[in-house]
C-alpha cells in the first residue's frame, strides 16, 4: 500500500475552522499521530499529508488543513493554500462544531460548483449537549446528511468511512486503455542519457510497464540507440511502440508501418488531462510571433538536469522556430498563476506526480480563461511534424 504513487491515491482533504478537530480525525482515520492535536488555534500551520488504506477505497491521501478562520499573522497565505488544496481533492470532508459560519457553506457551495464529493461532519459530538438536534439544523442549512462523530469515542468514525466508500471516483482509468490489449507486444523507448535517474526508471515508465504486466500484454524495453536491434529481434512487430517524448523523430523513422506509435506523455495526458483540448490547444503555435508569451508547468519541481525537457530542451527548440525573442515563463511544483490571460499558450508536462483532480482543475482555468493549454507530447510531436502519424487518443 505505501508504495502506491500519490498521484494514484484517492485525495480526501479535511476543512473546517480552527479547533474543529481537524487533526483528530486524521489521526483516527490514518491510525496514528501524523497531525497535532492541540487547543491553541493555529497549530496546523501547512496542510499535511498521509497515505492510508481504506477497506472498500483503496489507497487514499488523507490532507489535513489549517483552520478555515486562521486569523494568525500567516493566516492569509495559509488559507490561500487551504483554498489551492481543492484543485486536488477528490473527496471533502467538512467539519463543524456547531451552526456553522459562512465560511463552512461557502465552502461546500464551491465543492458543488467543482463537482467535488463533500461530506458533513459534526465533529467532537460527545461535547455537544443535544448533538441530534444540532445535526438536523446543520442538515437543513447544508441539504446534506450530517454525521455525528467524535474522534475521542469513536463515534461515527465507521459511519464515515462507509461515506467516503459511497464518494468513491466511479472512472476506473487505464494508462493505456484502447492502445493495446493482452497478448499484444508494446516495446517501451527510454532514452538513458544525462537526464534521466542513475539507477531507476521514471514513474511513468514503471507506471506504464507495471500496467501492460498487469494487462497480459509483452512489453519489450530499449532505448533509441537499441531500438533497431531489438526489432530485429522479435518475430513480429510491436503491436505498440511507446517513446519518451524527446525521441520522436528517431523513433518514428524505425518504427514498422503496422506498429503504433505513441509516448508516455500523451498518454498520461490522456489518463489524466483533457487529451482533446491538448491537441486543440497545440493549434496555437500557428498564431505564435517572436514576441508571444509562452507558460511551460512541470508538475515536479526537481533540479534541473543539463537536458532537462521542460526548463532546457524544449525552450530551446521554440526559441529555434519562433525567435530568441519569445517570452517563456517555467514554473514547477504547485507554482501555476491564477491568471493566464498573459500567455498566448501553456505547455503543461505530463504530470505524473499530480492527481487527476489537480490536472483537469489547470486545464479548466486555462479553458475558462480562454488561453490555448497544450502537453509536452503533443506539442514535441507537432514540432517535429509527425503528429498526424502519432497516436494520441
Amino acid at each position: 500500500m505505501q508504495t502506491t504513487p500519490t498521484s494514484e491515491r484517492v485525495h480526501i482533504a479535511l476543512f473546517g475552522r480552527t479547533n474543529a478537530g481537524k487533526s483528530a480525525l486524521a489521526n483516527r482515520l490514518v491510525g496514528q499521530d501524523v497531525a497535532i492535536v492541540s487547543a491553541t488555534a493555529g497549530t496546523t500551520t501547512d496542510p499535511v499529508q498521509k497515505a492510508v488504506e481504506i477497506n472498500g477505497l483503496g489507497a487514499a491521501l488523507i490532507i489535513d488543513t489549517p483552520g478555515l478562520d486562521d486569523i494568525t499573522s500567516l493566516g492569509k497565505e495559509r488559507m490561500a493554500r487551504t483554498a489551492r488544496m481543492l484543485d486536488k481533492t477528490d473527496i471533502a470532508i467538512v467539519l463543524f462544531t456547531d451552526a456553522g459560519t459562512d465560511t463552512e457553506l461557502k465552502l461546500l457551495e464551491e465543492c458543488r460548483v467543482r463537482e467535488i464529493p463533500s461530506i458533513v461532519v459534526l465533529t467532537q459530538s460527545d461535547r455537544i449537549a443535544d448533538s441530534e438536534a444540532l445535526a438536523k439544523h446543520i442538515n437543513l442549512l447544508t441539504n446534506k446528511e450530517v454525521i455525528r462523530l467524535s474522534a475521542t469515542t469513536g463515534e461515527g468514525i465507521e459511519a464515515l468511512r462507509e461515506a467516503i466508500v459511497r464518494c468513491r471516483p466511479s472512472d476506473e482509468r487505464l494508462i493505456t486503455e484502447g492502445f493495446c490489449k493482452a497478448g499484444d507486444i508494446v516495446m517501451l523507448v527510454m532514452p538513458q542519457d544525462a537526464s534521466a535517474p542513475k539507477g531507476r526508471l521514471i514513474q511513468p515508465q514503471v507506471q506504464t510497464i507495471r500496467e501492460l504486466l498487469d494487462r497480459g500484454c509483452i512489453p519489450i524495453c530499449t532505448t533509441p540507440d537499441s531500438m533497431a536491434e531489438a526489432l530485429a529481434g522479435l518475430k513480429e512487430a510491436p503491436a505498440l511502440i511507446i517513446t519518451d517524448s524527446q525521441a520522436f523523430e528517431a523513433v518514428y523513422r524505425l518504427k514498422p508501418e503496422e506498429s503504433t506509435l505513441t509516448s508516455f506523455s500523451i498518454l498520461f495526458a490522456r489518463y489524466k488531462g483533457d487529451i482533446k483540448l491538448f491537441t486543440e490547444g497545440v493549434k496555437a503555435l500557428g498564431r505564435l510571433t517572436p514576441t508571444s508569451r509562452i507558460l511551460i508547468a512541470e508538475a515536479c519541481s526537481h533540479t534541473p538536469q543539463n537536458e532537462d525537457i521542460g526548463r532546457v530542451k524544449l525552450p530551446r527548440i521554440l526559441r529555434k522556430k519562433f525567435g530568441e525573442s519569445l517570452n517563456i515563463d517555467i514554473v514547477g511544483g504547485n507554482d501555476y498563476p491564477e491568471d493566464l490571460t498573459q500567455y498566448d499558450l501553456v505547455i503543461h508536462c505530463g504530470a505524473c506526480m499530480f492527481n487527476r483532480k489537480h490536472v483537469l482543475s489547470r486545464v479548466e482555468r486555462a479553458r475558462d480563461q480562454g488561453v490555448a493549454i497544450t502537453n509536452y507530447g503533443v506539442i514535441l510531436a507537432a514540432l517535429t511534424g509527425i503528429l498526424d502519424r502519432v497516436r494520441v487518443d
